[in-house]
Parts: structure tokens; sequence; C-alpha cells
């Protein structure tokens, strides 16, 4: 019954909330319908392995190969790519419940760790829309339920290896917390590792070949630049973080050895770290604020419900005090819990709800947890001669938590955030399309970001003509990939556009023309035209304001 209520929580009007595709969704789907029609990505890249192009930041190629089946099936189109994840979501909270029977032994507690993860806000929300997250999240999940089960069958040690080896090209946090978990796996369990190895050849060879297919080649993958590209940017310690030391060196009034010592990397990555990773810890991000990124999560709308807070922090306190108490199962779970923040600490964006999932399911285990252990402790010390009335009031109680935030969800959030979710693109493409052969040149605003991409999705246009088409330009600049111009698109910088008439300067340093002989469409920003030009459309986000103006010379 959970299982059924997370596939249809998740596939009910998937295509509907979020309103659009955000452009990291147009791409791994573009790039996967490459690859099922040439064997490549759209750079030309023969069945990318370790990550693949896309705008420069490099994401992890499991998801495209997971996603080609469901093109195959339904075409290019946003259910196709939307739906592998709708699936991991609702089997997610599958995993959870095994993952929480083997660790705890309690069926009562592994169904409430299911329903948390089916209904809980950050579980929810990342499920039903394209992010890596969501591969890793269930892998991660799906090979620790396996190993903490491995008593019931031997093979589950190496499906937990083989879970936990996918996990690297799922995404990018996943890559530096996986390996440090296998490790830890080994120092905590290996007397009953190697008694499984000693008695059991096929599940040895099993886990052999997927630790040398898997883990071998990581180090080397971490030695490529394309595997480490976008932590450039995002690390602690990127250049806009050195510049502020300096900065902060430069106005400082201290003496010239304390300054050394006070503003320095060492320091300034101890204390920005420490700050973020508390954080993720904190009631405020976990249960009343949420994230800082309007794609990811419901502003001002905490990750779990407020409802769980007390037994979120009560089951900690009860897994902390087991593991200290020399259980290991329990010392595993502490140690991955504690791990987990990191991957996301390290980087310059607090709160940031996609990068923390390396938590996930955890924190709904653990209020499960500390729901549980004082369900017990209040049937012990009053006369309630069961604690399954507390289960019930805890129930009914979260159902108006979820029946107030699916509100909010399907209604609120996605009418007045449809620009965080570049709503109006595939609209307009279906403008453009729709009048393509009346105009020689089409000249499209990059300011909402990556317009080449959606074309390519919702035409959609054939992989194998676009990257044989000599009007192509692209080029490398700022840790980016550009797209300038294809076919008869054009594509510019939002600023070049109201102060010309006739000529637009492309970034690439070409220019487009569209002079007296010419029948040019611009599709633009709200206001940000020529003058002498005819408005003959106009697309609106979901709370009615201008997304694009279109017009004609």
């Amino acid at each position: 019954m959970i299982f059924v209520l997370a596939l249809t929580g998740r596939l009910i009007l998937l295509t509907y909330a979020p309103p659009a595709l955000n452009w990291d969704e147009v791409s791994h789907g573009y790039n996967a319908y490459s690859i099922l029609k040439t064997g490549s990505d759209e750079w030309g890249k023969l069945l990318p392995l370790s990550n693949f192009r896309a705008y420069g930041d490099y994401p992890l190629p499991l998801n495209l190969y997971l996603t080609i089946p469901f093109i195959a099936i339904f075409g290019l189109n946003d259910l196709s790519v939307r739906l592998p994840h709708a699936l991991l979501g609702a089997l997610t909270a599958v995993a959870a419940y095994f993952l929480s029977w083997g660790l705890t032994k309690s069926k009562r507690i592994s169904l409430l760790s299911a329903l948390l993860v089916t209904i809980e806000p950050w579980s929810f929300f990342l499920s039903r829309f394209v992010v890596q997250s969501n591969l890793s999240v269930f892998f991660l999940t799906a090979s620790l339920a396996a190993f903490f089960n491995r008593h019931k069958n031997v093979y589950l040690l190496p499906v937990s290896i083989l879970f936990l080896g996918l996990t690297l090209y799922s995404y990018h946090t996943t890559r530096i917390l996986a390996p440090v978990l296998l490790i830890l796996g080994y120092l905590v369990y290996r007397k009953s590792i190697w008694e499984v190895f000693q008695n059991h050849a096929k599940a040895k060879f099993l886990s052999v070949v997927f630790l040398l297919v898997f883990f071998v080649p990581l180090p080397f993958i971490f030695l490529n630049s394309d595997a480490t590209a976008r932590s450039r940017f995002t690390f602690i310690l990127n250049e806009g973080a050195i510049s502020k030391i300096v900065e902060l060196r430069q106005k400082s009034q201290l003496p010239e050895t304390v300054k050394r010592f006070v503003f320095n990397r060492p320091t300034y990555f101890v204390s920005q770290f420490l700050g973020n990773y508390v954080d993720y810890f904190s009631p405020k991000f976990l249960f009343t604020e949420g994230g800082t990124q309007f794609q990811f999560s419901v502003p001002a709308r905490g990750l779990l419900y407020p409802l769980g807070l007390p037994f979120f922090y009560l089951g900690l306190f009860w897994v902390i005090r087991k593991a200290f108490k020399g259980k290991s199962d329990y010392r595993f779970v502490l140690a991955w819990l504690a791990l987990g923040p990191i991957p996301a600490a390290i980087t310059t964006e607090p709160n940031a709800v996609v990068r923390a999932t390396t938590m996930l399911p955890l924190p709904m285990i653990i209020t499960a947890i500390g729901l549980e252990g004082f369900a017990k402790w209040v049937s012990t010390r009053t006369k309630i001669p069961s604690s399954l009335s507390l289960y019930l009031i805890y129930i009914v109680i979260l159902a108006l938590f979820v029946e107030s935030y699916l509100k909010v969800y399907f209604i609120d959030y996605r009418n007045n955030y449809s620009w965080a979710w570049q709503y109006g693109y595939r609209q307009m493409v279906e403008y453009v399309k729709g009048n393509y052969q009346k105009y020689d040149k089409v000249i499209i605003t990059k300011k909402y970001g990556e317009p080449h991409e959606f074309l390519l999705f919702y035409w959609p246009w054939d992989p194998a003509k676009y990257k044989e088409d000599p009007n192509l330009i692209r080029f490398y600049q700022s840790g980016w990939y550009w797209v300038d111009r294809f076919d008869k698109f054009y594509f510019v910088n939002d600023w070049e556009i109201a102060g010309n008439t006739d000529t637009f300067a492309l970034e690439s340093r070409n220019t487009v023309d569209c002079s007296v002989a010419k029948t040019c469409l611009l599709v633009t920003s709200p206001g940000n035209y020529p003058s002498g030009w005819k408005r003959v459309e106009t697309i609106n986000f979901l709370d009615g304001t201008f997304a694009f103006e279109i017009l004609e010379n």
C-alpha cells in the first residue's frame, strides 16, 4: 500500500508540476535522445562513461542510459525524461523499508520509514523531475538495504557492492561518499564479510568483479579534468574565496603576522565548512525553511514536516546511544549520517538541498526510530495499553501536514515560481516551429539560459543533422560551453537587443543582420526590443507576467 501511494504521488500530474522542464532536464533528455539515435551525445562523444559534457558542468552519465528506454517507448517529451525519476523515487521507499528492517528488525519502524520517504517534502519534491541525486539516493539506499540483510542470502553482498558502484556514475556527491562507506563497511564488518567469502566462492567472485569494475577506475576518473570541472566554481576555496581572503587581509588593521594567521586558506575553509556542516542538522534547514534554491524545494517550507522535529532529534539520541553501546549497524549508520553532509558542506552554496541528499533516507528512518522509542516510553509509564493509539494520532496529524503541503506544491508554488523552471520555452518553440518557414532568421534572447537546448529538445531536432550543421557556432568561455548559432537560429545576450535595429552582435563576435531584404523573427524578454519591430505574440509565466515577447521586422 505504501509503494502504491509512493508511485501514485510521483506519477500524478507529473508533467504539470513542476510546471516546465528546466535546462538540466532538457539537456539530459536531448543527450539521451542523441545517444539513442546516433550512439554519441550532442558533442559527438561516443557512449560517454565517466561524464558527459552537457553545458560544461560535466554531469554523470547513468541517468542518460536509464532514460534511453523511456524515450524509445514514449518519444522525446516531458514524461519520458521524468518518468524514470518518479519510479526510482517510489522504489526508494521500498529500499528504505528493507534498510530500516535490516537495522532495527522492527516492522513498525520500517513501515513508518517507508511512509515518511513517500511523503516527506525532501524526497517527494526531488523525485518528480530530473535530478541526478534521485539515482544516487535509490542506489545508495538499496545498497545498504542489501548489505544489512545479507544474512538472508549471500548474494546480497555482491548486489550491495553493485548498487554502491552504480552510485559512482549517478551523482558527484556519492563519488566522494561511496568509497568512504566501502572502506568503513569493510573495517566494521570484515569478519562477517570474510566468512561469506570463505564459504561462498561465487559470491566472493562477483564481489571482486564489481569492486574491480566500479572502484578501481575511480582514481583515474578523478585525475580527468572533466570530472572535477564543476568543482572549480563550487568548492569553498574557489577564485572568489581567495580574492575575499586577500581583501580581508588588506582591510584588517591587525599586525602583519596576525593577519596571515587569521586570514588564510585553511582558516577560511574550516570556518566556512563548519558553518555549512552544522546547518545541515539544524531545525531551520530540516524543518522550517529548507533550502535556498527555488528549484529544489518549496520556499519557506522545511524539507521534513515540523511534526517530526522532536522525534528526529530523539531518534538521533537513541542511534548515538546504541552506537556507543557497540552495536555495529548503528555505528555504521551514525557514521553515514555524519559523513553525508560533507560533500555539500565543502561547496560554496549553503543549505544545498540536492547535494545534501547523501543523508537520505536517514532523517526519515531516524524519525521513525524516535517515534517508536517515544511510543514505547509512553506505554510503559502510562495506563495506555498500546502505543498504537499514539501512531494513529501521529498519522492523522501528519496527513494534515501532507494536505497543506500538496496544496502549496500543486497550486501556489507552480503558479508563483514557474519562472524558476524556465517556463515558456516549450510554448516559444511551438510558435517558432509553426512559423519556421516564414522567416529567414530567428533571433532568441539568452536571458533565461540555453535557448538552443530547448529548441533541440522540443522540436525535436535530428541529432545527426545538428552535429553536422555548417552554421553551428559553439565556443568555450568562462568555464561554460556556449552555442551562438545553428541552422537559422541565432542566440543573443539580452543587453545586445534593445539598442539595435537591424544588426545584433553575438558573443562569439559574429553578427546577425536583419536588413530590409531579410525577414527576421525576434524572441526577447519583456519590453526589450528595438523600435520599429512589430509584436506578433506574447508568452506569459503562470503568474501572468510576461516571459517572452515575439516580434518581426
